[in-house]
């Protein structure tokens, strides 16, 4: 079966705009969207599992369930809760912070031994053509894909796996991954622009640092508390987004509007200078980005992995379509 997904992610043209192409690649896939029909009605969609797929279904009032860690009264209940208490003194420190700054640092969680043995997979197989970058020429999709190591330790890691469900309240489907040679330079932004959900704020992900992070390999920067920041959609920004249409330059749009946010609330970035092997976690709506690398040539390999709730709408914001998701088929 031919994915358009995959063809979209080497090809830069009109196609790539209109949401006819996004329609005709659901209906290729429709085992990955089969499990859409309850979650519609669950959540009063009416609407086909093969149609584009945005904000404005929902209207303008989401539905009020949230990601317990974003409630109102989690400082009360993370400490009553049982299964927060089973974790060590230096964990509970975490996930306090992860509350207040949106993200949170796994210092040294991946052995140095593990992480040269994915970059040497990784450049393997580059060389015999079995993974290759998208069209941006950084990312590598799904290599998890390709490698055992990249999926069942980095991917599917039973410990990561355990706290990222622990912190949305349910449990986490691992959805995609990204893997970095370079830096991507990318202009701040929040995941869940790309990778959203409904009810809000079902997705979180994790960065691994598979090389040491200096200030000249274009370090990952966030900023601390931005996901506190109201969720933006298409609907607050000029995207260009019709009925036929995704908007030819809404990521850059988007991009804008993100800029003056930060400006308009005097946010200030912080650089990630991780160590190989540390793994940062953040928020759906926290603000980050990839900073511009000063050395020309200098390496920053790193894997980035999404992960949404179970029992959730997933879907693209910008390209309005619905996710497919993976492992779920016959669900």
């Amino acid at each position: 079966m031919i994915s358009l997904q995959r063809f979209f992610q080497k090809y830069t043209g009109f196609l790539r705009n209109l949401k006819v192409a996004y329609v005709v690649n659901n209906l290729l896939h429709t085992d990955q969207l089969r499990q859409n029909r309850e979650l519609y009605r669950r959540y009063g969609l009416d609407k086909s599992i093969y149609s584009p797929l945005g904000s404005r279904d929902f209207g303008k009032k989401h539905h009020p369930d949230v990601p317990w860690i974003d409630q109102p009264d989690i400082k009360e209940r993370l400490e009553q809760s049982p299964e927060f208490q089973a974790f060590d003194e230096s964990m509970k420190h975490k996930i306090r912070r992860f509350i207040e700054d949106g993200f949170m640092i796994l210092e040294d969680f991946f052995p140095q031994a593990e992480t040269e043995a994915l970059n040497r997979e990784v450049e393997a197989q580059i060389r015999a053509g079995k993974a290759a970058y998208n069209y941006t020429g950084r990312k590598i999709f799904n290599f998890y894909e390709h490698s055992r190591l990249a999926n069942e330790r980095f991917f599917r890691n039973p410990e990561l796996l355990h706290l990222l469900s622990f912190l949305l309240g349910k449990p986490v489907i691992p959805f995609q991954s990204l893997n970095f040679t370079l830096g991507s330079e990318q202009r701040a932004h929040s995941d869940s622009i790309h990778m959203t959900t409904e009810p809000q704020g079902y997705l979180i992900a994790t960065w691994i640092a598979l090389e040491d992070c200096t200030p000249e390999n274009g370090p990952l920067f966030y900023y601390p508390g931005s996901h506190r920041l109201p969720y933006i959609t298409t609907e607050d920004y000029n995207s260009g987004n019709t009925a036929l249409t995704i908007g030819e330059h809404s990521n850059r749009r988007y991009e804008d509007h993100i800029a003056q946010l930060i400006a308009a609330h005097n946010l200030e970035p912080r650089p990630f200078l991780a160590k190989r092997g540390d793994v940062l976690i953040w928020h759906a709506n926290l603000l980050h980005g990839g900073s511009p690398i000063a050395r020309p040539g200098a390496t920053r390999k790193s894997m980035v992995c999404h992960y949404y709730a179970e029992g959730v709408i997933c879907y693209h914001e910008m390209s309005q379509r619905p996710a497919l998701l993976k492992g779920l088929e016959g669900g």
